[in-house]
């Protein structure tokens, strides 16, 4: 085929979906595209290539992509698609597990540019499709809509949210729930063979136009849910075993949907003295004061760490745009300086706070099943050695809570991209609103004995060992590199990292009875350094996961610890890069 018979399928491909599109505005955007790919403009011409370059694939994330036009871009086509093919999914399911019973789902959004009619649409097909719905009132954060799915006792659930991405993106994440999914997966989200069952079916979808949409029939709910959901949040701490609550909060969504419930949550339990950062208290698509509405990116929490040091605050707490995540910042006793926690440290504090919330006649427990601590295999070490002193069990799961959240008799799991479960009962996902909470009981408790959360932490180094970690993250162009470097340390693997001997190499790829297959490598050395590297589940990146661990004997060590463990992990950095042939 010429390039020129390429542009003309091209082009008619484009006015043929511009023909069937719902949307008004999709549809203009699409036809001013083709009217300057005919002009002859390059840069239109890749983005119409980009947008019909194959199908937005179904996968354990569910979708995620560009809004924009085509059927590689999120749009109501695609939604609609997906929603239909769900909803088969659905009927199925149940039709299996309890012939008889109808169907119930419940539908959540952002704030962000058009999901509100990603939700409505979704929940006019599931309602023509013989599917019971509820829909979420307005935009509220991704732990709320998880809640519901297990307090509805729903069969499904669907999120529209691309969670932390950039404004241009949107997403739809979905979970499953009681006659659709193995007792371990109720309210959480799916996993594999669920990702590609549901695929299938939005793959059998026919023609467009022979999706059908209810005109009513679903329910919007009130605001009841939502409180319930604050009151179980709220009435997470311990006013008896941790009463302080003497303690200065700097609050921000980043522009997202978690601000209103994050402060009634906090203020319900007890924490009144809460800033929210003015700037970003409301919900904006476009995150006009952030660059990225990550909180792990570079300037995210400048408006927060500022109001933190005007009003001599004592933590921040921000949550990621639909508040699945949480980061915490304080002023680090040894610089002066405000810094943010690093996720493991995060999630080691909060272990440490849930095993002293745990009453002794807990503490033994695992041995029938519960009591159970659990992180991602490229989270920090420090969480097994605090459970194991307290006499927990302790599991290491796959990246992504759809994995942790899985673990029988969870208690309390975390991984080190901000993501914390805190009460796995409730909400069995990540959930950044009740790990703020339990964060500031935790923080206010600290502040009470004289303390700070970096003395927290140090006291957990010297009884376990100074746990530090980094990362390495490669992008790449061309994502058949990624293979390459995969393929490069399989044929030639290093030998060593930091100047110790590798003595354990494990090939994640083949599997093993405590992790299921994923592509990667694991590294652990003489030395006890760990190295993980493996290609990004959602990004064209290459991700390197280093720790090391170094002794400190008194607290009068642990500057030369710290100082000596910045050493090592530079080290390892080196090596790590060299050995990917950067």
């Amino acid at each position: 085929m010429t390039s020129s018979d390429a542009e003309l399928r091209l082009l008619t491909e484009a006015r043929e979906w511009a023909a069937q599109d719902p949307d008004p505005a999709t549809k203009a955007s699409l036809l001013e595209l083709v009217r300057l790919v005919e002009d002859g403009d390059p840069v239109a011409r890749q983005e119409l290539d980009d947008s019909f370059r194959g199908t937005l694939q179904f996968g354990t994330a569910g979708l995620r992509a560009a809004l924009g036009p085509g059927p590689n871009r999120m749009n109501r086509v695609v939604v609609r698609r997906a929603a239909a093919g769900l909803a088969v999914f659905l009927l199925d399911a149940v039709a299996k597990a309890a012939p008889g019973t109808r169907p119930r789902a419940v539908v959540g959004y952002d704030a962000r540019h058009n999901s509100d009619a990603f939700a409505a649409e979704t929940a006019a097909i599931f309602t023509a499709a013989g599917i019971e719905t509820f829909l979420l009132p307005a935009p509220l954060p991704t732990p709320l809509l998880a809640y519901a799915v297990r307090a509805l006792d729903c069969d499904g659930g669907v999120m529209v949210t691309a969670s932390h991405n950039p404004p241009q993106d949107n997403g739809y994440k979905v979970y499953l729930g009681r006659h659709a999914v193995a007792s371990d997966g109720e309210g959480a989200q799916i996993v594999a063979p669920y990702d590609a069952e549901i695929a299938a079916r939005i793959s059998a979808v026919g023609p467009l136009e022979s999706i059908t949409l209810a005109e009513g029939g679903w329910t919007v709910l009130d605001g009841s849910l939502a409180a319930g959901y604050e009151r179980a949040t709220a009435a997470l701490t311990m006013p008896d075993r941790f009463p302080a609550r003497d303690l200065k909060i700097v609050l921000t969504p980043l522009h997202g949907v978690g601000g209103g419930t994050a402060l009634d949550v906090l203020k319900a339990a007890g924490f009144t003295d809460v800033t929210v950062v003015a700037e970003q208290a409301e919900p904006d698509p476009d995150f006009p004061t952030v660059s990225f509405p990550n909180p792990e990116e570079p300037g995210a929490l400048d408006l927060a760490l500022e109001a933190a040091a005007q009003l001599d605050a004592d933590i921040v707490i921000a949550n990621d745009p639909d508040a699945d995540r949480a980061a915490v910042a304080a002023k680090d006793p040894d610089s002066g300086a405000w810094r943010m926690l690093r996720g493991d440290e995060v999630g080691s504090l909060l272990g440490a706070h849930m095993v002293a919330r745990l009453s002794d006649g807990q503490a033994g427990a695992e041995a029938d099943g519960r009591g159970v601590f659990a992180n991602s295999i490229v989270s920090s070490r420090l969480l097994a050695r605090i459970a194991a002193a307290a006499g927990f069990a302790h599991e290491e799961t796959l990246t992504g809570f759809k994995w942790i959240s899985r673990v029988p008799g969870l208690v309390y799991g975390y991984e080190e991209a901000l993501g914390y479960c805190v009460a796995p009962d409730q909400v069995k996902d990540k959930d950044g609103i009740s790990a703020a909470v339990l964060i500031a009981e935790l923080a206010a408790a600290a502040k009470a004995a004289g303390k700070t959360v970096f003395d927290t932490l140090d006291e957990l180094y010297l009884q376990h060992g100074l746990h530090a970690s980094d990362q390495l993250s490669i992008r790449v162009a061309d994502l058949g590199l990624l293979d390459a470097m995969m393929n490069r340390l399989r044929v030639s693997p290093p030998e060593s990292f930091g100047q110790s001997a590798v003595e354990v190499f494990t090939d994640l790829a083949e599997g093993s009875t405590q992790l299921p297959p994923t592509e990667g490598l694991l590294y652990i050395t003489r030395n006890l350094t760990r190295v993980i590297i493996r290609p990004s589940g959602t990004e064209p990146k290459l991700k390197c996961y280093l720790e090391v661990i170094h002794q400190a004997g008194s607290a009068a060590e642990l500057p030369a610890a710290r100082q000596a463990a910045r050493a090592s992990l530079d080290e390892v950095l080196h090596d790590v890069s060299e050995a990917l042939g950067l």
